[in-house]
């Protein structure tokens, strides 16, 4: 049983549930399967194989007693700005090391109400802020499917993790695109919900009106299974949504025949690799022959300004969000300086990072006196004008059909200095995300032997028409659970 790693969430569960091997033994496979290749993708920041062990342990017992869930027992990543009582957060950032938070996060709480198994705090650009998982403190990531390349960000730790069997599914956020952005380049399934859906309590704050958890597994029944543990109403986030969490995986193996896909043709311009464009296209073409009704006329002109609307208003809410972070209350402390204000200026230059930096700077010059209506104002006004697009665009669709990413994953170290080429990865992820919309990225095939990610975007709390159609065509495709082999030893 030592290959138990390989198994998918649901896949797990029936083990589990039939007794033919148990939590501790499943836990162990997966806690191994970490030594093994850790050294190589480095995708954890902080691992927890004692706690994982009691965990698995409590599991076993409510087997034996009869109160398992879909997630009882399954070995669990969980992104590092999620805050885990009594377990270091450092959302990869310098100035939070060290840090053990005195409470659990919402969605923390709630999976290990399930009876989930954390085995490790994964790895991410610092607070949030990046594409490739290269700007954490604590080193990259790297992508299991070729250890030169990125595996996308900012939660490639919780990707990579997945992809390279190190925990069967993981927690990650999305600003603009953290989710489905490295799954894509990693070869996993990532689900963004609707803003609101799953509450923000005790997420380490980036862009408060666009944070959002959601999962990342094998395939999309594992991703229907965490996103119906962690969604539904929490009074202590005001963003989050009152209504109950309906039963996503009801959604699962509906027929599709007769549905509206929109193919917005904005998403197949420039930048696009040509082998991400004919993936793409062929999953497009399968839905067709499962019965869609496929328009590839939809346009969404604004889509070009969602990546300057980003990066204004996350930006800008950053600046905001981190000035907490003062070496004062808690995390690193500069006390050297002969003053409180220089020994906060020191903590700041010294536990923040380039990539911080810069957007905490861009994000105050936005708010500042004389640049707020230029800035920050206007491009509130744009994202309404977005937003408007796709509710016209869903009066016509029932789901709209995209490329994840316009790449496959790039080398380690190639745009890092080149910040606006980093940028543009998220291009196809941000329009959603800057609206709010719940969108999932499934793979679809290989392009030059990386896979490619398809996204499947749906209306607002219509999580259910997303997951209809990626579990269709994810089951077309057949790419579900296709984890890359690592080399034994690789340092």
């Amino acid at each position: 049983m030592s290959d138990l790693w390989r198994l998918t969430a649901h896949e797990a569960h029936e083990g589990l549930r039939t007794r033919q091997f148990s939590a501790v033994e499943l836990t162990q496979s997966t806690l191994d399967r970490i030594d093994a290749v850790e050294g190589a993708v480095h995708a954890f920041i902080t691992p927890t194989p004692e706690l994982a062990r009691q965990q698995a342990e409590e599991a076993d017992r409510r087997f034996a007693s009869g109160t398992a869930t879909p997630l009882t027992g399954i070995p669990v990543g969980v992104k590092d700005l999620i805050v885990t009582g009594g377990v270091q957060t450092t959302a990869g950032s310098r100035i939070l090391e060290g840090f053990n938070p005195p409470f659990d996060s919402h969605v923390y709480e709630q999976i290990r109400r399930a009876g989930a198994v954390m085995v490790g705090k994964t790895n991410l650009d610092e607070f949030a802020m990046g594409s490739s998982t290269e700007h954490s403190a604590y080193g990259p990531t790297h992508n299991p499917w070729n250890l030169e390349l990125v595996p996308g960000g900012s939660s490639g730790g919780s990707a990579a993790a997945v992809a390279a069997g190190e925990c069967i599914i993981s927690l990650g956020s999305d600003t603009g695109g953290s989710i489905r952005q490295p799954a894509a380049l990693c070869g996993v399934v990532g689900f963004d919900p609707t803003y609101g859906r799953v509450s923000r309590y005790g997420i380490v704050a980036f862009g408060s009106s666009l944070d959002q958890v959601g999962p990342i597994g094998r395939d999309v029944r594992d991703a229907a299974t965490m996103l119906d543990a962690i969604g539904g109403h929490d009074p202590r986030d005001s963003t989050s949504n009152p209504e109950p969490m309906p039963d996503l995986r009801q959604y699962l193996g509906q027929d599709i025949r007769g549905l509206r896909v929109g193919v917005p043709r904005e998403y197949f311009g420039y930048g696009i690799e040509d082998g991400v464009r004919a993936s793409v296209e062929k999953a497009i073409a399968t839905l067709e022959s499962l019965g869609c009704t496929v328009d590839r006329e939809l346009s969404l002109p604004s889509t070009e300004h969602a990546l300057a609307v980003y990066y204004l208003i996350a930006p800008s809410e950053a600046s905001a969000n981190l000035a907490r972070y003062d070496g004062v209350r808690y995390g690193f402390s500069d006390r050297d300086a002969s003053t409180m204000w220089e020994n906060i200026e020191h903590t700041r230059g010294s536990g923040f990072g380039a990539e911080v930096k810069r957007r905490i700077m861009l994000g105050t010059y936005a708010l500042s006196a004389g640049y707020y209506d230029a800035y920050y104002k206007k491009a509130q006004q744009v994202r309404t004008v977005i937003h408007r697009e796709f509710e016209e665009a869903f009066k016509r669709y029932d789901v709209i059909v995209t490329p994840t990413s316009p790449t496959v994953a790039f080398p380690i170290g190639a745009k890092t200095d080149d910040p606006y080429a980093m940028y543009l990865n998220d291009i196809f992820t941000l329009p959603s995300a800057v609206t709010g919309l719940p969108a999932i990225s499934l793979p679809c095939g290989l392009s030059d032997n990386l896979p490619v990610g398809v996204q499947v975007i749906g209306n607002f709390f219509d999580e259910g028409s997303v997951l209809r159609v990626a579990h269709a065509l994810e089951t077309a495709i057949g790419f579900a659970n296709r984890l890359p082999e690592i080399a034994p030893g690789t340092p």
